[in-house]
């Protein structure tokens, strides 16, 4: 039986687009009360009334995950607002092109920081208050580039390695304590990942990417993420994989 998601609360990072936002909308619509991080106030205010104007109750907080203050400042006014946290969904993530020999230091910083250091650092401030209610979900979104590295995409790659081998280590100690770990790996899927990219050539070539055709919509990562959510609490699914049907050559 699938379990009822209704008066659960949700803590969802880069929520104010992409695959962050379509989670927020859809736990929204099950009654889950969320709340979402991103450093651009307009596209927070954007969601905030989107799940507002149907009855749902939401928060934005403007942070950056890459700032530790930042990301435990969120965890602290998700309880603060909504009284405890059951869910938390790492989704920011940005992207650089170029490797070890063109790329500049300061955006391997950025990609890490952001990707990986940013999930740790939400991770950390999340996990006491999941614990506290008796358990729940972590679920940290990545990528098909966290099990098969790009030549040109090598510290998103490095960054999205790391998310992997952090998800299946707090996975194997924080299973008895009743929070199951999930790692959900989209392939070219529609989102803005490609407006974080400095290099105006490779931000174009990674737009038309994932919208080319047979792309996923960002809506196929949430219809995936309330499947995992659903499932009772001694099922813990903690890797998918999810490509497109259309198999053409990806990046």
């Amino acid at each position: 039986m699938a379990s009822n998601l209704s008066g659960r609360v949700a803590l969802i990072t880069g929520g104010g687009t992409g695959i962050g936002k379509a989670a927020a909308i859809a736990l929204a619509e099950a009654g889950v009360s969320v709340a979402i991080t991103g450093r651009r106030k307009e596209k927070l205010a954007s969601v905030i009334e989107q799940i507002e104007s149907t009855g749902g109750q939401a928060l934005a907080v403007q942070s950056d995950v890459a700032v530790e203050a930042d990301a435990f400042r969120a965890v602290e006014e998700t309880v603060a607002r909504f009284g405890k946290l059951d869910i938390l969904i790492n989704s920011a993530g940005v992207a650089e092109a170029g490797g070890i020999q063109d790329l500049e230091l300061d955006f391997w910083r950025k990609v890490i920081e952001i990707n990986l250091m940013g999930t740790i650092y939400t991770t950390k401030a999340a996990v006491p208050h999941i614990k506290g209610v008796g358990g729940g979900d972590i679920i940290n979104i990545s990528s098909t580039s966290g099990r098969r590295a790009a030549r040109l995409f090598a510290a998103y790659a490095t960054s999205k390695f790391g998310v992997t081998g952090f998800s299946e280590s707090i996975r194997q100690e924080l299973g008895g304590d009743g929070v199951r770990v999930c790692i959900i790996e989209p392939g070219a899927t529609e989102t803005e990942i490609y407006d974080s990219i400095t290099d105006p050539k490779w931000r174009d070539s990674i737009l038309k990417h994932v919208t080319k055709e047979g792309a996923m919509a960002a809506s196929d990562i949430s219809d995936a993420i309330m499947f995992v959510l659903r499932l009772p609490p001694r099922a813990n699914v903690s890797q998918m994989l999810i490509r497109p049907t259309i198999d053409t050559a990806a990046m």
